[in-house]
């Protein structure tokens, strides 16, 4: 993120990008993602590990979307654990997990009212944030694009997987001290606000 001057590691990003290129990944994840459903844990521990060896995490990263399941988070955190032994980059502090909480009516709203530019990829939502321009990007003109998994199907299938593989992780986290929890329903600068005053305490308190 520019305000702390780390990079942001989007797991859905690096996928739908593998999916542009047509690659063996983007082949294998993007059925998966079309339904809503996880791509397995392997495919995506092996994309992060891959992402924390680049040079820019030196300082340290937000990986957004990521850990999704308790395989994942156990995953992470023997890699970090082993990244610290070594004294490599980017393990100068502990992972902490910050979870923006919104209304599950809210989520679908988010979800199939996003767009995103084709050109610069800003993101609008036809109910919050609609275009001046009905499906043209205000900044350049270019068209906007409705993601392929952003539908009501694969977001109630996306709320399943959440329910049953992603809410153990926040157990995790949580037993360990390293969780915090923010109302993501206020604007944007509360939410924030509230971000880095719950990254602040964490580390305050030795997380």
């Amino acid at each position: 993120m520019a305000d702390f001057g780390i990079p942001q590691i989007s797991t859905g990003d690096i996928l739908r990008d593998n999916i542009a290129r047509g690659t063996d990944l983007g082949k294998a994840a993007k059925g998966l993602m079309d339904q809503g459903q996880l791509v397995p844990d392997a495919i995506v521990n092996d994309m992060v590990g891959a992402r924390l060896l680049q040079p820019d995490v030196e300082n340290g990263y937000i990986l957004d979307g990521y850990p999704r399941t308790l395989g994942q988070a156990e995953w992470l955190d023997a890699h970090l654990s082993s990244t610290a032994a070594e004294h490599k980059a980017g393990a100068a502090h502990p992972l902490v997990a910050i979870n923006i909480r919104v209304d599950e009516h809210e989520l679908l709203r988010r979800i199939t009212g996003r767009r995103i530019c084709s050109a610069c990829k800003h993101i609008y939502n036809v109910y919050s944030k609609p275009p001046k321009r009905e499906g043209l990007c205000d900044f350049d003109g270019s068209p906007l694009q409705h993601r392929s998994d952003d539908t009501e199907a694969a977001f109630t299938e996306r709320m399943k997987a959440y329910n049953s593989l992603t809410a153990p992780v926040i157990e995790h986290y949580s037993r360990q001290g390293r969780f915090r929890e923010v109302d993501g329903a206020q604007a944007v600068e509360q939410v924030t606000s509230a971000i880095e005053s719950g990254l602040k305490q964490l580390r305050q308190a030795g997380a």
